[in-house]
């Protein structure tokens, strides 16, 4: 069954909650087909001057975090269970933003940027996928979205900003058209919403956003698995594996994604921990998702062609 889900009043939404009523209810299997807005709640292009003072959509609010759509439920989910998300199509809108400098937090601040920002307009070409901004710089697209996830246990509204084991703002650029996100499922239902999609962008997002643009098309299907228990995110791309981690510093994600791999080492290939952590200090490779998301976050990348 495939099922269409657009912006509006019932779908639009900028917190994850655990007791959401779901705009959409699929069964295991089913494949949902979104679009977005860009992460600012744009009602357009946006060209230029102070970030807050761009045009919005009338569903925003003060407190909103990133635009998303949903949330679904998935019939038949228990917490525990595990969600796996196959990326079907991500197609980008025809413009975006990159936003740098000019609002104070700790990255801004070493950079020297926090009174002085500029903002980047592009104009998207989906067709060769290639973006162009206002001063002749292009750049090759590689579509992805930011949040792909569902809101924790804990009662009350939680913030889209940071990213948590059961996904969400994970920034992931290696989360294109043709992988899987599986995602541990912390309520009956899932609940999962999509977001903040991201036109390109480099590992780190470094300058706390990337080429932000709404999605014209994202289409993914979604399945619940009994046989691949999580406690954080893991990805499936078309020649690794890879497996995120979050945490207050970089030291907690790395450990995180590291332990998530040393365990999916040894499922895969009936590894012991010690064989498995000798493994992984020859063949895997760990990078910087993302450094700006109050929770930052690291992946660990198992390549197929690693060993034999």
């Amino acid at each position: 069954m495939r099922h269409t889900l657009t912006p509006g009043d019932e779908t639009l939404h900028g917190h994850f909650r655990a007791d959401a009523p779901p705009v959409l209810t699929v069964d295991p299997g089913d494949t949902v087909t979104y679009r977005t807005l860009d992460c600012w709640w744009s009602a357009g292009p946006y060209p230029g001057g102070r970030n807050r003072d761009r045009p919005r959509v009338p569903q925003h609010r003060p407190d909103h975090g990133h635009a998303l759509i949903g949330p679904v439920a998935v019939r038949g989910a228990r917490a525990g269970q595990t969600l796996a998300v196959r990326l079907d199509a991500i197609v980008p809108g025809a413009w975006g933003t990159t936003v740098a400098g000019g609002w104070a937090s700790g990255f801004n601040e070493r950079y020297g940027v926090e009174e002085e920002g500029v903002v980047h307009a592009w104009e998207l070409d989906a067709a060769t996928m290639t973006g162009r901004n206002q001063h002749g710089h292009t750049v090759t697209l590689r579509p992805f979205m930011g949040v792909l996830g569902m809101p924790p246990a804990e009662p009350g509204r939680h913030s889209t900003i940071p990213p948590r084991a059961c996904g969400g703002n994970l920034d992931c650029k290696e989360l294109t058209v043709g992988s899987t996100l599986l995602l541990p499922i912390s309520v009956d239902g899932a609940l999962f919403s999509v977001g903040d999609g991201h036109a390109a962008q480099g590992d780190g997002e470094v300058g706390g956003t990337a080429i932000e643009c709404p999605m014209d098309e994202v289409t993914v299907t979604l399945d619940v698995r009994d046989d691949f228990p999580l406690t954080g995110p893991v990805a499936r791309v078309a020649d690794a594996w890879l497996t995120l981690g979050v945490g207050a510093s970089l030291d907690d994600a790395t450990f995180m994604a590291l332990d998530s791999m040393l365990t999916l080492m040894q499922r895969l290939h009936g590894l012991s921990r010690p064989d498995a952590v000798a493994l992984a200090s020859v063949l895997i490779d760990v990078r910087v998702t993302q450094i700006v998301n109050e929770t930052v976050g690291a992946h660990a990348v198992l390549r197929d062609d690693a060993w034999r």
